[in-house]
């Protein structure tokens, strides 16, 4: 080596240096797409519903279609479908109406009973500690009332950003089902030719995954809202059906939706029914927890791809960190589909390059 001529770079560096600045531009990329879907959150919520709906309604709209013209065909499955959302909210709000007095003096002789059980052993709490704990809320409620007028009225426009993003969802679902497909054909066609064949490779592995996972995870939480309403109706707890929709919501979100909700179902029968209800329905939760870990979620991901255990749940946690409940609905999805995307085009360059 001549002097002033600088140390050959080791191939591990080299490839060490490679790899980096390729982690970084990722990483950038990653950032600004965070970056500018929290600032169109409502946008991408928004695209994300109309995606799930084509996935559920695709697949009845093509089988109208065989004997209806296209734009009819749509018409008739997506209004059949928002009349079957509007018969299960209706059969729920009339279940809440029927049993709002019973469940208000029933939760009023619950209260005293919980109250009464944790004057008991083993807690041996003071009876005078529980009065002066519902003085203390009363007397809150009372200081803050107007600071909960005002959450109130910040609810109300949320709920109207709500309603702005779900409107927006059905309208793009409309044209996806109707032409999601020459859709997807146009925006490959203004891309280079170049990669036009690994954007059609990706998105057709995209899709297949979402519509398995989505497909999947309606017939897990529909599996565990039926077991849970009929088990809840067994046992006589109140509100047997909301809590039964509650339970198919919440297992949108995998692996802590099914817990809490069934949670909040053990809290209405310890009020209700007591302690012996309430500790069969903790027992439930731990059944049909392990009902849906080892049965109906891997029939899920078999559908779809195959996720460890471990990253669905650093999924959810971090979407949930990222974005809320909504993160933590869209994570698993969205990881899915980017490892199917993953694969297939790394099969494809397999079968490109030949044995």
């Amino acid at each position: 080596m001549q002097p002033g001529t600088p140390p050959p770079v080791s191939p591990f560096l080299r490839t060490a240096a490679a790899y980096a600045w390729r982690l970084l531009a990722v990483g950038v990329l990653v950032y600004s797409l965070f970056a500018l879907l929290g600032r169109f959150h409502e946008i991408g919520v928004a695209v994300f519903l109309g995606l799930v709906i084509t996935a559920l309604l695709r697949p009845v709209a093509d089988v109208v279609a065989g004997g209806l013209p296209r734009p009819l065909a749509v018409a008739i499955t997506f209004l059949g479908g928002i009349a079957l959302v509007l018969g299960v909210l209706t059969l729920v709000g009339e279940a809440v109406a029927g049993e709002r007095a019973t469940l208000v003096r029933e939760f009023r002789v619950g209260v005293d009973r919980i109250e009464h059980w944790l004057e008991r052993p083993p807690f041996r709490l003071n009876p005078e500690a529980l009065s002066d704990v519902q003085g203390k809320i009363g007397q809150w409620l009372s200081s803050h009332r107007s600071t909960l007028v005002s959450r109130a009225l910040s609810g109300a426009s949320e709920l109207v950003s709500v309603l702005t993003t779900l409107a927006l969802g059905l309208f793009c679902s409309v044209f996806f089902i109707h032409s999601g497909d020459r859709q997807w054909s146009w925006l490959q066609e203004q891309l280079p030719r170049s990669v036009r064949g690994r954007v059609k490779i990706g998105g057709r592995a995209a899709w297949r995954t979402f519509t398995g996972y989505t497909h999947g995870i309606v017939l897990v939480a529909a599996t565990n809202a039926v077991l849970v309403g009929l088990a809840l109706w067994l046992l006589g707890v109140p509100l047997a059906v909301p809590l039964a929709l509650l339970e198919f919501m919440a297992a949108f979100v995998p692996l802590i939706g099914s817990p809490v909700a069934l949670a909040v179902a053990a809290v209405v029968a310890l009020a209700s029914q007591g302690p012996l209800v309430a500790a069969i329905v903790v027992a439930l939760i731990v059944v049909i927890g392990q009902i849906e870990g080892h049965l109906l979620h891997p029939l899920v991901m078999s559908w779809a791809v195959r996720l460890h255990p471990l990253v669905v749940a650093i999924s959810v946690i971090a979407g949930s960190i990222a974005a809320g409940i909504v993160g933590a609905v869209v994570a698993v999805p969205l990881v899915s589909v980017t490892w199917a995307v993953h694969r297939a085009l790394r099969e494809a360059r397999g079968a490109a390059a030949g044995p």
